[in-house]
């Protein structure tokens, strides 16, 4: 009796897949969506000539919006004769082609129909062992595309090559979990995240291969990005507690108040390992600094300079927030240094209103010694100013008087020149006198 029930549901699957299939051919306005199983008879039989013809159809289709074959429905062979006439469509939105067995080889032979379907929005290759020469072939083929989100989880990806020039220009998602990826595929991906065009909003490279050195790459292309508010690293168990420093700092970075308010205010949600409040060691520590910073980008998502200013406020001006701020970024500063003494009353005020009367006296004891420096090193100033305007003085008084001598020397000089003039003159009027005897 189970095996009859069985044997009703497949024919049931079976007429409803032949029936999309003639609602395609007839551009069926309700057929907008063909999804198959490779575990369905139906998919298994189909030949060749069946999936180029299925192609073909989709190509003149208008009405079609999902196209799913998944589970082994397609390999390379079977691709390749359902592109060979889908080389353009005009309504197709999402393609999704999971778990089949699809390689770069028959991936080439969806270039045309990548590069002319003007309505793709999302493509999903997960579980396809495309590799690194199939992910960039995705990337060049669809720089034109309007697709937003691309899915190569688990794909066999480690190496990633982008040219600056061909990045697809509409992607916001892009999902690389479960491959491969180190330090070299961070370089190439690094490209997607600098420049005033990079739009990239989620990246998820959970369950790689990525270790310090990879976060370092993308943390510093990170630096001035201000489009992606996701990145997910679970998973990538070669990141140790100086890689997430490094996160940490790029979140809020507390070496100055300056460098706080250049931090990065766009992440709202920065995962490497999931926190344990139950654990109280360095690396909980970082990780739960990090989630603060994150929150405060996403409580100020719409502003990055309010949230450059509240984590001045909630962690430089909060004593204890600082000190293991410093501790854990190696820090070893003092925050009045950086201060104006002219505005200590306002920054004293505003500490007791954010933080309290006890923040208020530990505020007030460091400032105390500050603003005693700060003075102390203006009487030093004054002081040195003051030798240096003697010894000006001095050496005023040494070059007048060296102008004095000089102007006696030249008078004396004009002196012995006018007396040899005249006396020249004499000897020459004498000798006229006796030749004329």
């Amino acid at each position: 009796m189970f095996n009859d029930r069985n044997n009703y549901e497949d024919e049931d699957d079976d007429e409803e897949w032949l029936a999309n299939l003639e609602g395609i051919k007839d551009n069926d306005p309700e057929t907008t969506e063909l999804s198959g199983s490779g575990d369905e008879n139906y998919i298994q039989n189909m030949a060749d000539e069946g999936w180029e013809g299925l192609g073909r159809d989709i190509a003149s289709n208008t009405h079609l919006r999902e196209l799913s074959l998944y589970r082994r429905a397609l390999n390379d062979q079977k691709l390749s004769c359902l592109f060979r006439k889908l080389t353009r469509s005009s309504s197709i939105a999402d393609v999704s082609f999971s778990d089949d067995e699809l390689s770069a080889v028959g991936l080439r032979s969806m270039v045309p129909f990548l590069q002319n379907a003007n309505n793709l929005t999302a493509l999903d290759l997960e579980g396809n062992n495309i590799q690194s020469e199939g992910f960039n072939m995705l990337f060049r083929a669809l720089r034109d595309s309007p697709i937003e989100t691309l899915s190569c989880d688990g794909c066999g990806i480690d190496s990633i090559e982008i040219d600056s020039n061909c990045m697809p220009r509409n992607l916001r998602r892009l999902f690389l979990s479960e491959n491969s990826i180190s330090a070299d595929g961070c370089r190439g991906l690094a490209k997607l995240l600098q420049g005033g065009d990079a739009a990239l909003t989620m990246l998820y490279l959970n369950n790689n291969e990525i270790a310090d050195d990879g976060v370092e790459i993308v943390a510093d292309a990170l630096q001035n990005n201000t489009s992606l508010n996701t990145l997910n690293l679970l998973g990538n168990d070669g990141i140790s507690n100086h890689g997430m420093t490094i996160l940490l700092k790029l979140v809020n970075n507390v070496s100055s108040i300056n460098a706080t308010l250049q931090s990065n205010h766009t992440l709202t949600s920065l995962q490497v390992k999931e926190i344990n409040h139950n654990e109280l060691d360095t690396h909980e520590e970082i990780k739960t600094h990090t989630h603060v910073a994150t929150m405060i980008n996403r409580r100020n998502g719409s502003d990055p300079n309010a949230a450059g200013r509240k984590k001045v406020i909630q962690t430089q001006l909060h004593s204890e927030t600082i000190a293991v701020l410093c501790r854990l970024q190696g820090i070893d500063r003092s925050l009045y240094s950086e201060i104006d003494p002219l505005h200590l009353p306002e920054v004293l005020s505003l500490i007791a209103q954010r933080h309290g009367q006890g923040e208020l006296y530990a505020a007030v004891l460091s400032s105390i010694m500050t603003l005693f420096s700060t003075v102390n090193r203006e009487k030093c100033i004054q002081q040195k100013m003051e030798y240096h305007a003697a010894k000006s003085a001095e050496y005023e008084a040494m070059a007048a008087g060296h102008r004095t001598k000089l102007e006696e020397l030249d008078k004396e000089l004009a002196t012995i020149k006018e007396a040899v003039a005249k006396n020249e003159d004499n000897v020459y009027s004498q000798s006229n006198k006796r030749r004329r005897t």
